[in-house]
């Protein structure tokens, strides 16, 4: 099925941020196609969703998803592809000349993007770049008797050679002295992780851009207040900040790597010394887009836009600062797990989380699914919460888990 509207591929990755591209897309009068390999989602269930493509699991084989993908690209109506996870950049970048014949991509070349997923190289050059880093190294040559420390997989995507799936490997936190068991770590990330000195949090925060070849074609900047567990995860409050310190270290990075299409720059302040320190750069479109679409910078449409006519034009600065949006089921995840207690470290008083989240709302009422003209996407993923939620209620060996973005 086509028309002789532009169209734009949107992955389903079953959170918000497809949805928020769909909404984003359909009103600049681009035709969102979701990809999807699932039943049940927020993008599927938006009125703006124009069609519904089924695609392999980039999970299970992403050569046959990148197979799927290169079959839509072929579409004479198809302008591009928008990458929303490890997986979509990955299946873009690695087979770019053949996507190239039939759209403009934008999205980075495969050498440039296995250099920014590649943690322990990316921390590399920016202390060339003079961004400050947090001590990494390898585990294997991580000393003994070390302070407290996160396990991170080297690379941010792993595919395995012979099946094609892809995975993403979990982030894994030591205690001071604790050194987990080397070859079993390795065997589970199926690569020699690195590990990277604890950072102690005093606010964390993130560098958004669309560039073009190293240029800046519209950036932007946020705040996490709250994230889906008081011990961390994925945020669901956040508010626009403009920081240019931020702002430079995000743009002198990205301008180095030349740096083609999104990616959202994370940085954490140190409380030890007040310094941001790079954690990693994310080379695809986030978690938390909705915000920067409240607050004027619709990268989605810049996206299109650049793809479409390749031509940018100057940087597009403006956009409202001090805005805050909510992921409404990610604040009662939030709250769950604070009345839970479950995590790693001692929860905050719920009596005074609850009324930080209602005050919150009650002076930003600005949400990523929420919507009065697109009800479904918010309703779906409160089924999928509510759904989570009962299954730890009936099993309790699940309790220790947190609820998840679903």
């Amino acid at each position: 099925m086509t028309d002789d509207t532009d169209a734009a591929i949107v992955p389903d990755v079953g959170i918000h941020s497809s949805a928020v591209a769909v909404r984003s897309l359909s009103k600049a009068g681009v035709r969102p196609i979701v990809a999807s390999n699932r039943q049940s989602s927020p993008a599927l269930s938006s009125k703006y969703c124009a069609e519904t493509i089924d695609v392999p699991d980039p999970h299970t084989s992403i050569d046959a998803y990148a197979d799927s993908l290169l079959s839509l690209a072929e579409r004479d109506d198809v302008r591009t592809i928008l990458p929303l996870r490890e997986a979509d950049v990955y299946a873009l970048s690695k087979n770019r000349p053949s996507f190239a014949r039939h759209m403009t991509p934008v999205w980075p070349d495969f050498e440039t993007l296995r250099t920014v997923q590649d943690r322990r190289t990316l921390l590399s050059v920016a202390q060339d770049l003079d961004i400050p880093t947090p001590s990494t190294r390898l585990l294997t040559a991580w000393p003994d008797g070390a302070d407290r420390a996160v396990v991170k997989p080297r690379y941010s995507i792993v595919v395995d050679e012979v099946s094609s799936a892809a995975r993403e490997p979990a982030v894994r936190v030591m205690d001071p002295h604790e050194r987990p068991p080397v070859d079993e770590v390795v065997d589970e990330m199926g690569h020699v992780p690195v590990v990277q000195e604890y950072v102690p949090m005093a606010g964390e925060y993130g560098f958004f851009a669309l560039m073009d070849r190293g240029d800046p074609v519209l950036t932007f900047q946020h705040r996490r207040v709250r994230s889906f567990t008081y011990d961390g995860g994925a945020s669901v409050y956040r508010k626009s900040i403009d920081d240019p310190t931020l702002r430079a270290y995000g743009l002198r990075l990205l301008s180095a790597l030349e740096w083609h299409g999104p990616a959202m720059v994370e940085f954490r302040r140190d409380r030890r010394d007040d310094t941001l320190k790079l954690m990693e750069i994310n080379p695809r479109f986030w978690g938390s887009l909705a915000l920067a679409v409240h607050a004027g910078a619709d990268f989605p449409r810049h996206y299109v836009d650049l793809a479409v006519e390749n031509t940018p034009g100057p940087e597009v600065e403006s956009y409202e600062v001090g805005l805050g949006t909510h992921l409404l089921t990610g604040e009662l995840a939030y709250l769950y797990t604070v009345f839970r207690g479950n995590q790693q470290t001692e929860p905050p008083p719920f009596i005074r989380e609850l009324a930080s989240v209602l005050w919150s709302v009650y002076r930003q009422p600005q949400f990523d699914l929420c919507s009065l003209r697109d009800p479904m996407p918010f309703v779906t993923t409160l089924r999928s919460l509510t759904k989570q939620a009962t299954a730890l209620v009936v099993d309790p060996v699940r309790s220790t888990d947190s609820p998840r973005e679903s």
